[in-house]
C-alpha cells in the first residue's frame, strides 16, 4: 500500500462543530501518564487554526472529495475535524465516525498480533517463516549463501522481496489456498535476505498467515477479539459490506477534471497489507494506545499487549533512509532527520532529538497517515477517500507544527529513588568534600580522574563564580542513573550533572560542574 503523490476540494461540505470535537479518553488502565505542565493543551490548541487552514487549503487545492483529520493529546482527542463528503453522489458529509479504509496503516495492528503471540511463546520472531508456512519450503533465496528468512524479516521489511505497491494495492482479495500456490511455485527476490530495507506489501500478506495458522483463526478475527475490541475500537472493521453505507467512505479518483468513483476490494486473506476500515473516533484510541506505552513505569500494566512490547515495536530496527535537507517548519532552519523502520512502523529522529513514529497508507480510493511523538504525548492522524490521496507530508508537518509553535518539551523521566538520594547526597559533596561522603557515594574511578584536593578546589572556584546560593533546583533526569540540577547564585547558575555506575548500589562515576550565566 503506497504513499504516492496526487490532487483537491472545491466541495468543503462541513466542518466539525467545536462542541463536536471528542474529548476521548481510553479506559484508565490505558491512560497516559500525565504531564506536569498543564498549560499543554492550551498551547496545542493555539495552534490548531494554523492546522486547520493548512488542511483546508490542502483538501481545496488537491481535490480530496473528502478529509477527516484529528490531535490526540495525552490520551484524548482533544480536535477533531472533517471536510467534505464521504459520499459524494448523496452528499453525505465526512464525520468523525465515517469508515475509512486506512490501507498500509493496518500493518502495525499486524506487528502487534505477531509480538502479542510471540509474548505468549507461540513463535519467536527469529523463526524461519517456512516453520510456520510450509509452502515456504519451495522457496529459493537469490544466492546460495543467503540465511532463512525469518519472521523479523518479514516484520522489518527485510526480506529482499521487492516493492511491490502497485501490484500489491489489488491483491487485498486473495484467498489462502491462491497464496499458497503463488508462494509455493517460487518467489523473486531484489536483494539477498536480511541486508536492506525495501517495502514489501507481500511480506505482510505471510505475516497475516503466519497469525492465522499460529492462532488458529482467521488474523481478521484474532486482532479484532485481541486488539482492536479491548481498546474500544467498535467501528472498525475488515469487510467494508459490514459498514451502513451512510458511514461509508466511498474511494474516488480524480481524472479528467472529475472525481470518478473507485471499486472498492473486499476483505480476503491478503488484507494484512491495509485492509482495516476505521473511524477518526476509533483511530484516536489507537494513537493514544501508543503513547500510553511511555514511560516505562511499574504501575498496572492493562493493555492488551504489554506496554513493554509496544515500546519495542516502536524503536528503530533497520535504516530506511535519511532526510538531510529537512527543515523546521519555519522553511528556514536546518533540521535534518534520519529514518529506519521498526516493527510495522517507520520511525524518524531529527537534529532537535525529536522522535516520531507512524506510518503512511495508500489504495485506490485512500489516503491516510498517522504521526506520533511518544516522547511529547502528541499525535495526529488525517484519512481522505481519493486515490492515494496526498495527506502523508502534511500530517508529518502538522505535528512538527504543533511540536514546535506550542514549544512542548519532552516528557520527564520520572526521577528513581537512587537519583534523588544521590542528588541529596552529591548538594552535600561539593560543599564540604568529606572524605567520608567521598568514600560512601563515589566509585573507585571518582578519585583516580581527579584527587580529593583538585575537586575541592574546583568546586570552590565554581561556587565564587555565581556568589551566596539562593536555592538549589529539582533534578531533570536524563535516565534512573544520570541527571543534572542547578544550584542558583546571587550571580549565576552552578549546573550540576552527575552519572551512576552499574553496580547494585550505584555510586557516582562521573561529576561536572559548569557555571551558566543569566542572560
Amino acid at each position: 500500500m503506497r504513499c504516492p503523490t496526487v490532487f483537491r476540494v472545491s466541495l468543503l461540505a462541513t466542518l466539525l462543530p467545536a462542541a463536536a470535537v471528542l474529548a476521548q479518553s481510553l479506559p484508565a488502565t490505558y491512560a497516559v501518564p500525565r504531564f506536569t505542565d498543564d498549560t499543554r493543551r492550551a498551547r496545542v490548541e493555539s495552534v490548531l487554526p494554523e492546522l486547520d487552514k493548512m488542511f483546508t487549503d490542502l483538501a481545496t487545492e488537491k481535490h480530496l472529495p473528502g478529509l477527516v483529520y484529528g490531535v490526540v493529546l495525552d490520551g484524548q482527542l482533544i480536535h477533531a475535524r472533517a471536510l467534505g463528503f464521504a459520499n459524494l453522489e448523496r452528499k453525505i458529509p465526512a464525520a468523525a465516525d465515517t469508515r475509512f479504509r486506512i490501507a498500509s496503516m493496518t500493518k502495525s495492528f499486524v506487528a502487534l498480533a505477531i509480538l502479542r503471540l510471540r509474548d505468549a511463546g507461540q513463535l519467536t520472531l527469529d523463526d524461519p517463516v517456512a516453520k510456520h508456512l510450509p509452502e515456504f519450503r519451495a522457496v529459493r533465496p537469490p544466492t546460495a549463501d543467503s540465511p532463512p528468512i525469518t519472521i523479523r524479516n518479514l516484520l522489518t521489511m527485510t526480506p529482499g522481496l521487492p516493492e511491490d505497491n502497485p501490484w500489491g494495492d489489488r491483491q487485498m482479495a486473495i484467498t489462502n489456498e491462491a497464496l499458497e500456490r503463488f508462494v509455493g511455485a517460487g518467489l523473486s527476490f531484489s536483494t539477498p535476505p536480511g541486508e536492506s530495507y525495501e517495502y514489501s506489501n507481500l511480506g505482510f500478506v505471510l505475516l497475516g498467515k503466519i497469525v492465522s495458522k499460529t492462532a488458529g483463526q482467521r488474523f481478521q478475527d484474532y486482532i479484532t477479539q485481541a486488539i482492536l475490541r479491548p481498546l474500544g475500537m467498535k467501528d472498525t472493521v475488515w469487510e467494508y459490506a459490514e459498514v451502513p453505507p451512510d458511514k461509508l467512505a466511498l474511494g474516488y479518483h480524480w481524472l479528467r477534471d472529475q472525481w470518478q468513483r473507485e471499486p472498492i476490494l473486499h476483505d480476503g486473506d491478503g488484507a494484512a497489507m491495509g485492509g482495516l476500515i476505521t473511524t477518526l473516533d476509533d483511530f484516536a484510541r489507537y494513537v493514544a494506545f501508543h503513547l500510553a506505552a511511555w514511560p516505562a513505569r511499574d504501575d498496572t500494566d492493562g493493555g492488551p499487549v504489554r506496554r513493554a512490547t509496544v515500546r519495542e515495536m516502536q524503536q528503530p530496527r533497520i535504516f530506511s533512509g535519511l532526510a538531510p535537507n529537512a527543515q523546521l517548519t519555519d522553511g528556514k532552519t536546518p533540521n535534518p532527520a534520519v529514518n529506519f523502520y521498526g516493527y510495522g512502523l517507520g520511525w524518524s529522529r531529527d537534529q532537535t532529538a525529536t522522535v516520531k513514529v507512524g506510518h503512511s497508507g495508500g489504495l485506490p480510493g485512500y489516503g491516510s497517515n498517522y504521526r506520533f511523538a511518544p516522547d511529547h504525548g502528541l499525535g495526529v492522524m488525517a484519512f481522505s477517500n481519493l486515490r492515494y490521496g496526498p495527506v502523508y507530508a502534511p500530517t508529518a508537518r502538522a505535528l512538527s507544527l504543533l511540536l514546535e509553535r506550542a514549544a512542548l518539551p519532552p516528557r520527564r523521566v520520572p526521577v528513581s529513588p537512587i537519583l534523588a538520594q544521590r542528588k541529596a547526597q552529591v548538594v552535600e559533596l561539593i560543599r564540604t568534600w568529606s572524605p567520608a561522603l567521598v568514600t560512601e557515594i563515589t566509585a573507585e574511578n571518582f578519585l583516580l580522574d581527579r584527587s580529593l584536593a583538585d575537586w575541592a578546589a574546583l568546586a570552590k572556584e565554581r561556587f565564587a563564580a555565581i556568589g551566596a546560593v539562593a536555592s538549589t533546583g529539582e533534578i531533570t533526569p536524563e535516565n534512573q542513573l544520570r541527571g543534572a540540577f542547578d544550584i542558583i547564585g546571587e550571580k549565576a547558575k552552578l549546573r550540576v550533572f552527575f552519572t551512576l555506575t552499574p553496580e547494585r548500589t550505584p555510586k557516582i562515576q562521573e561529576l561536572d560542574l559548569r557555571v551558566v550565566i543569566a542572560k
